[in-house]
């Protein structure tokens, strides 16, 4: 068979060298198939030549933030959940050597599943009693990453930076757990019937407060009886899904926390997703992710402004609750 020409971000003679040295059991020849793209970090599927297939994840091609594609630290991340009660794809191998293909990569095994990132597809692959599950399993997995005890993990010393903007606010801390730091649900993979079968893209994850992901996950959310949120892809607004509102009840019930003071963390998500889309966008005007016309940024304004208002309305609403607790 001839070897498949290069695709884009793989030297596909180099990789595969690689992969049947580092990988136990791979065999050649690979096809390469680009599965997942754009600004963040890219997934490849790999196929082996007896039909075996792996996932391999870089960063994303041309200019990137070293501190957001580290690849050495995502397979850090899953290698160390993979004794856990999180479902994760197994780590297989980390390449650490730029000369292979310009950059670090680590290579997964196959998780056969459903990425679900609309509507249509959430209604084509899951029916509604499997969409109630994936609402349950959704929840009880991001429990599950906030009970991982980080001693027996090798992740204790997972420490990234933070910001102190709403510290006028931060509620109580309790103990620092692993956080996902972008979980939703088409960052996981799930079965037919709507159990996670692995979560995916841990490339900002960092050591913090769990509600912290309760409150993003709450932002992207839109069930079917939900006012619709300009921050979810919709696919949670099938039947059969829950509503928001149901999400922190379930996560209160599997982790035993309290989630009374929720209104925070929704603010702080999105506050946060409003200095992600700045600094997109700041990099798009400088001429880093090539080059753009006037109208085609607009909506980043838009953007970043809605979810400014949304965090302010949030900690209004969780100052005036406090007011008349008091």
């Amino acid at each position: 068979m001839a070897e498949q020409p290069d695709v884009p971000g793989i030297d596909v003679g180099a990789v595969t060298a690689w992969l049947v040295e580092h990988v136990e059991g791979a065999v050649a020849p690979f096809g390469f198939d680009v599965i997942a793209g754009g600004h963040s970090n890219l997934t490849y599927r790999v196929t082996g030549g007896d039909g075996r297939r792996f996932d391999l994840r870089r960063p994303p091609l041309g200019h990137v933030l070293a501190s957001a594609h580290d690849m050495g630290r995502e397979h850090r991340i899953i290698s160390g959940l993979r004794d856990t009660a999180v479902p994760v794809a197994p780590a297989l191998g980390f390449c650490d050597d730029d000369a292979v293909i310009g950059a670090p990569f680590y290579v997964m095994g196959f998780v056969d599943g459903h990425v679900v990132r609309d509507r249509d597809e959430a209604e084509a692959v899951l029916s509604p009693a499997a969409r109630e599950q994936a609402s349950r399993s959704l929840v009880d997995t991001m429990a599950a990453i906030h009970a991982v005890d980080l001693e027996v993990a090798s992740l204790a010393d997972l420490v990234d930076e933070v910001h102190d903007a709403l510290a006028a606010q931060i509620p109580e801390q309790g103990p620092a757990t692993i956080v996902h730091g972008d979980y939703r649900l088409d960052n996981t993979m799930v079965s037919g019937d709507g159990d996670v079968m692995a979560v995916l893209d841990w490339e900002i994850c960092t050591l913090g407060d769990p509600l912290a992901d309760v409150g993003l996950l709450s932002v992207y959310w839109t069930g079917p009886g939900d006012e619709p949120s300009a921050w979810g892809a919709g696919s949670t607004s099938a039947p059969g899904f829950w509503d928001r509102a149901q999400l922190p009840e379930r996560y209160a019930e599997v982790s035993g926390r309290d989630v009374s003071g929720l209104d925070f963390y929704v603010a702080f998500g999105y506050w946060k997703l409003a200095c992600i889309l700045e600094g997109v966008y700041a990099r798009y005007l400088g001429g880093a992710l090539g080059e753009r016309r006037p109208e085609e940024l607009a909506h980043f304004v838009t953007q970043v402004d809605g979810a400014a208002v949304m965090a302010a309305e949030h900690l209004e609403g969780r100052a005036a609750s406090g007011a008349r607790r008091g």
